[in-house]
C-alpha cells in the first residue's frame, strides 16, 4: 500500500499548491472550496493507506523483486449467487432519481436503501448460509 500511499500524497501536495494558485488567479470562493476539500480527501486517503501500509505485511506488489506467482491465491470471497447486490442497485437509482421527481419518494426510498444493505451485509448470518 505504499505506492497508493506515495501517488494520493503526491496529489494532495499538487492540490496543496494549486489552491492558494487558483484562489490569487481566479477570486472564485466555489472552485478554492472545492480544492481545499479535495486536497484534504486526498490527504485523509494518503495518510490511511501510508498507515495501513506500516502495520500490514509487505505485499508482492510493494517489492521490485517480486514474481507473478507470489501474488497468487485467494484474494477475497465474494458471493456469486446473492441477489441483494441488484437490490441495493435499485434501491440506490430510486433515491437518486426521486431527488428529479419528488421528496415524497425519497423519504420512502431512502429506508428502502438502508433495508437493502442490511439484508447484503447479513445474507450469511441467516438462513442456509448460516454459518
Amino acid at each position: 500500500m505504499k505506492i497508493e500511499g506515495l501517488l494520493f500524497g503526491v496529489l494532495a501536495a499538487f492540490f496543496a499548491v494549486m489552491t492558494p494558485t487558483y484562489w490569487f488567479l481566479a477570486k472564485d470562493p466555489t472552485g478554492t472550496a472545492a480544492l481545499t476539500l479535495t486536497f484534504f480527501l486526498c490527504a485523509l486517503i494518503a495518510y490511511y493507506l501510508i498507515y495501513t501500509g506500516r502495520r500490514l505485511p509487505e505485499r508482492p506488489e510493494d517489492r521490485k523483486e517480486a514474481e507473478v506467482h507470489e501474488g497468487a491465491g485467494e484474494l477475497g470471497f465474494f458471493s456469486p449467487h446473492s441477489v441483494w447486490p441488484l437490490g441495493l442497485g435499485l434501491a440506490a437509482a430510486l433515491a437518486a432519481a426521486s431527488v428529479a421527481i419528488g421528496w415524497w419518494l425519497f423519504a420512502i426510498s431512502v429506508p428502502l436503501v438502508g433495508v437493502m444493505v442490511c439484508l447484503f451485509v447479513f445474507e450469511y448470518y441467516r438462513g442456509v448460509h448460516e454459518g
